[in-house]
């Protein structure tokens, strides 16, 4: 212990703990770039796992049951068998058994909800009531009857009593209790004691009788909802032609009495219903579950599973299509998503490279000595290196832990990698920057001006490789589209047209110096010849470097606000395709005319600007001649000048209100001939000459005056629009309301006081419901982040060029004040130093944005990342990628302003200082 403590007295300090007492403000500055940048590669792809394992989630719990329940069945036992074995194997006991051992041989990621799991026996195919008192349709009411496992964990008793299994039943009793839904006995017009006489139990009937009714505790869970039969009676029709329809609904029975069913003709089948359990699903599971549900549906799985079912069960499941569903959906988000993730990645490394080079300049002289002196290359790098850890690793560890904690459910390796990459970068770009440009000890630095630089063949060859990439990307994107997440060269192409526009700018740099320089040389004031001539001695990779971060930023924060610019216009343009307005108001199905007070009463609620009533006849009918061959059609009525102008603020197929005024030329003895607009298609079939309409609303002949491919009434239909006036019966059944701020509680409470039955539907909940599934908000949240992170990508680029070139203007400033020059002037020079770099990079950044865009557009397709699962049944217009001028000009604008503001601090602060403690700290040539 004395010899350690007299080697530390004796030795010199130690050089990282010195290096850090040195600089502590860099160091702390250091630390938060590695901490933020670590941060967002570590919770881009957390993030990317959450939301996709959130959107299969919900995939998979809003599906219908019907369809994501796995169902193992198996017909009844053989008639081989004795009658007592038969009905064995159909008791409660015995389906449990098999129950049990169908739920251990279930296969990962695959496990079931047992909570909304059922078992028992039913009958396949339903069984005719006879009773005479039971409701006609066109044939007499059907029944399934099923004897289902845990009804009373699953119902609440409404009336009377849960059934029973009365002593031992067998298949020859005729004699049992069922329980129905609410729903069941309300439409059947059943209630407690009810008996139901069912046939296709040989020679004698099975009578039932009702001894309770029941209310679903969780209608839409699986209990209930994967034989929804049971639940709620249905409409149901038989081949027969024409097709006689008839109500079909459940019987329950109690679990005991399911041996009866082997007695009846409805090919009664056992059943193990299993609902899948979503909550330790992940995105990563989707390959595997695909493979055991096929596998489960004829594969080694299937075998398994007949070891405890019998040899002749099957399993059926449509859970592979709502998982398909889910991974088409994410296979044509991932890549737009990519593009993003790849540009902000890309100013990241930059910002970082920029970073390590600071401080490399700003210790060139101090490196230059060790090297003068004898330092060794590796001695050096390796002191760099252990500075730059001690301040690195910790900030990026920190990074990653907050990005853990912030984003939860989702895998930790990539987020390990993506925060390692971040502190390897950061810990050796300060080594190897130091390392290349002291290879061989100099006595003094080189000058490396900007004007006067020559690129070498090794540039010119790398420069023209970039560019081959470049146009390779763009030209697979615009061709294939943005279809794999794993294409890295698509993926990379607004960050490769931002890396062409960077290097053809550092070329052409120069040249505008050079001239601006020569009649600034010959002018009386010396702030512009001063500060062109400084532009002008700037090094290559001290403009290169600046300008490669600050273009790929502004690109970056350009293509992402265009993302999201589009997404929203797509969304909105959605919702206005949905409702025809700001708000729709609707009987059943727009068949019934509206109650007389409904426009009053929605004329008067907050934020209504003006409704327009219409009359939407679906049923319409186009006589095509022939044996009197009918073509159906959507017929709307409406004023023509009201609705003009609704169509003229919507947007939606405008036109003059004297389109729809009549002529007054008669058609073929029928009346007056009615001028209307058409929809495209419709048009074509009726052509130009006057055409017989059949309606609800009577009889009229339309002559085609114009075209539209849409109109607010029926935005997503063949469409004929004719003035009201001329219709038989022209009450409104529509209301299209249009208004900036539409109070919705206050509306629906005027519809529900003007009339019953009446519907209500509005734009903006509309727009709300397309952005809510988590694939396509994670993307655009991804999408976001990314477009802030460019700006501030941006704005710390700009900074660190700024603060790369300080000491050297402060000291500059210093020696020109000494020599007459007044604060006036010394805001002037510096403001007009930075503004060359800073107006170059703003108008390159809005090029290399603007081109970046027009170039990938049409690979972009943005409509699975604007609209959800929801864009099947709104109609829409595409959702392509466009310009948008707030996402160019706003960075560009504040990247001009903020060097503009930091020279004027600087001259500011210089101000205050002395020129000769300026000049003592500055010492630069």
């Amino acid at each position: 212990m004395a010899w350690w403590r007299q080697r530390t007295e004796r030795g010199v300090a130690p050089w990282v703990r010195t290096r850090l007492r040195t600089a502590p403000g860099a160091a702390a500055a250091f630390a938060v770039l590695v901490l933020v940048t670590a941060f967002l590669a570590a919770a881009l792809p957390r993030a990317l796992d959450a939301y996709e394992t959130k959107g299969l989630r919900q995939e998979i719990a809003g599906a219908p049951p019907a369809a994501t329940s796995v169902e193992l069945s198996a017909p009844q036992p053989g008639l081989e068998i004795a009658q007592s074995t038969r009905e064995k194997a159909v008791r409660p006991p015995a389906l449990a058994a098999v129950r049990r051992a169908a739920l251990a041989r279930l296969p990962a990621p695959l496990r079931a909800d047992t909570t909304e799991s059922a078992y028992g026996v039913r009958t396949s195919k339903s069984l005719v009531g006879l009773n005479r008192w039971l409701p006609v349709i066109d044939a007499p009411p059907r029944f399934t009857l099923a004897a289902q496992s845990e009804l009373a964990a699953h119902s609440t008793v409404r009336g009377g009593r849960l059934p029973t299994a009365a002593g031992e039943v067998t298949a020859d009793t005729r004699k049992v209790e069922a329980a129905v839904t609410e729903a069941t006995a309300r439409t059947l017009r059943l209630r407690v004691g009810s008996v139901i006489d069912v046939d296709g139990f040989g020679g004698a009937p099975l009578v039932v009788r009702i001894t309770g009714i029941v209310e679903p505790r969780h209608p839409q869970g699986g209990y209930w909802s994967a034989d929804p039969v049971l639940r709620t009676p249905g409409v149901a029709a038989d081949p027969s032609l024409p097709p006689q329809f008839y109500w079909q609904a459940g019987l329950l029975l109690a679990p005991g009495a399911a041996p009866v069913l082997l007695g009846s003709q409805g090919q009664p089948e056992l059943y193990w219903r299993f609902a899948p359990a979503t909550e330790r699903l992940t995105a990563q599971d989707v390959p595997g579950l695909v493979s055991r549900i096929a596998s489960l549906e004829g594969g080694p799985e299937l075998l398994r599973m007949r070891e405890v079912a019998g040899g002749t069960a099957v399993v059926a499941t449509d859970l592979e299509t709502v998982v398909g569903s889910y991974t088409t959906t994410r296979a044509a988000i991932t890549p737009v998503v990519a593009v993003g993730a790849f540009g902000i990645g890309a100013v990241a490394v930059v910002v970082l490279v920029m970073a390590g080079g600071l401080v490399a300049v700003r210790r060139a002289a101090e490196l230059a000595l060790l090297r003068a002196r004898g330092g060794s290359l590796r001695g050096i790098a390796g002191r760099l290196l252990a500075e730059t850890a001690v301040v690195a690793v910790p900030a990026a560890a920190a990074g990653l832990l907050l990005a853990v904690l912030t984003v939860d459910e989702a895998r930790l390796l990539p987020a390990v990698l993506g925060a390692s990459a971040v502190a390897l970068l950061a810990c050796a770009v300060l080594p190897v920057r130091a390392a290349v440009a002291h290879r061989r000890p100099r006595a003094h630095a080189e000058r490396d001006d900007l004007a006067h630089a020559r690129p070498g063949r090794r540039r010119t060859v790398a420069e023209l490789t970039v560019l081959v990439l470049a146009v390779g990307s763009v030209v697979a994107l615009r061709r294939r589209g943005a279809s794999s997440a794993g294409d890295l060269l698509v993926s990379a192409a607004p960050v490769l047209v931002g890396l062409i526009a960077a290097l053809v700018l550092v070329r052409l740099y120069p040249l505008p110096l050079r001239w601006a320089a020569r009649p600034a040389a010959r002018g009386r004031g010396v702030v512009g010849f001063l500060s062109l001539a400084r532009a002008g001695r700037s090094s290559t990779v001290g403009v290169a470097l600046p300008l490669l971060a600050l273009l790929l930023a502004l690109t970056t924060a350009a293509f992402g606000g265009s993302v999201l610019a589009g997404v929203s216009d797509a969304r909105d343009r959605a919702a206005l395709l949905a409702t025809g307005a700001d708000a729709r108001i609707a009987g059943p199905g727009e068949v019934t005319p509206l109650p007389a007070g409904v426009a009053g009463a929605v004329g008067k609620v907050a934020g209504v600007r003006a409704v327009t009533a219409v009359r939407i006849e679906r049923t319409a009918e186009l006589s095509s001649g022939g044996a009197g061959a009918k073509e159906g059609l959507t017929l709307i009525g409406v004023e023509p000048a009201l609705y003009a102008r609704l169509a003229r603020q919507t947007g939606l197929g405008a036109f003059p209100a004297d389109v729809l005024k009549p002529k007054g030329t008669k058609g073929a003895g029928t009346g007056d001939v009615l001028n209307a607009v058409a929809s495209p298609g419709l048009a074509e079939r009726l052509g130009r000459a006057p055409r017989r309409i059949t309606s609800l609303a009577g009889d009229i002949t339309v002559r085609i005056a114009a075209v539209r491919s849409r109109t607010p009434a029926a935005p997503g239909a063949d469409f004929l629009l004719v003035d009201a006036a001329g219709l038989t019966h022209s009450d409104p059944t529509t209301l299209l309301a249009t208004g900036a701020a539409v109070d919705a509680p206050a509306l629906r409470t005027a519809v529900r006081g003007a009339g019953k039955g009446l519907t209500v539907t509005l734009r903006g909940e509309e727009r709300a419901a397309l952005s809510d599934a988590p694939l396509q908000a994670g993307a655009e949240r991804i999408y976001t982040t990314a477009a802030l992170a460019g700006a501030g990508y941006a704005v710390l680029a700009l900074l660190l060029s700024l603060l790369q070139s300080a000491p050297e203007r402060a000291a500059l400033l210093a020696r020109l004040r000494t020599m007459g020059l007044t604060p006036r002037q010394s805001r002037r020079l510096l403001s007009l130093d930075a503004l060359p770099q800073a107006l170059l990079a703003a108008s390159g950044g809005m090029l290399a944005g603007w081109a970046t865009i027009r170039l990938l557009a049409p690979g972009i397709d943005l409509e699975r990342l604007a609209l959800a699962t929801a864009a099947g049944r709104v109609p829409v217009v595409g959702a392509s990628l466009r310009t948008d001028v707030w996402s160019l000009l706003l960075p560009a604008a504040g990247t001009v302003l903020l060097a503009w503001a930091v020279a004027v601090a600087q001259a500011w602060w210089a101000g205050r200082r002395t020129s000769i403690t300026e000049l003592r700290t500055g010492g630069m040539r």
